[in-house]
């Protein structure tokens, strides 16, 4: 036989109260970590396996423009394949019309009313592999000149800041 203080102590301390804390503090918990997982500041560039990009010192952030990505044997805009490297070397003069082609149909789809107003303010970033020749990069910058873009932007890998000390 229990006593009447035996009762009322187990009915106070070991009741189902205490326990519903434990699945809060377990959500809480899942709750933090999803968030500092997914909260991370992320690059807006595509990254593509097969181009090796150089590194650069800078601390800003590019802005979403339209991406000319050349790899060590193609060419492509926004995804979009172009044409390949031998093809563009081949091409006589200055410009490559299907690029320009290409960059000029670019301009209603992805830019801004501001940025389709004033030419001064359109942005082309090009993500060539650090092997790419200079040569086929003085052909794409002038023919996004040509396309009446702005800003050219040549896109590169922030080094470590261990480096830069």
């Amino acid at each position: 036989m229990t006593s009447y203080r035996l009762k009322r102590h187990r009915k106070r301390f070991h009741g189902a109260n205490h326990y519903a804390l434990i699945p809060f503090i377990d959500m809480m918990t899942i709750l933090v970590v999803f968030l500092l997982v997914h909260t991370a500041e992320v690059d807006i560039l595509p990254n593509s396996k097969s181009i090796s990009i150089p590194q650069s010192i800078s601390e800003r952030k590019p802005n979403e423009t339209v991406v000319v990505m050349v790899t060590r044997d193609s060419l492509f805009v926004d995804g979009r394949l172009i044409g390949t490297l031998s093809e563009v070397a081949a091409m006589p003069g200055l410009i490559i019309m299907p690029l320009k082609e290409a960059l000029i149909a670019q301009n209603d789809r992805i830019l801004s009313k501001a940025q389709k107003a004033d030419i001064t303010k359109r942005e082309v970033t090009i993500m060539g592999d650090k092997t790419t020749p200079f040569s086929v990069l003085k052909r794409i910058m002038a023919t996004c000149t040509e396309a009446e873009y702005g800003k050219v932007s040549l896109a590169v890998v922030e080094r470590e800041s261990a480096a830069r000390t």
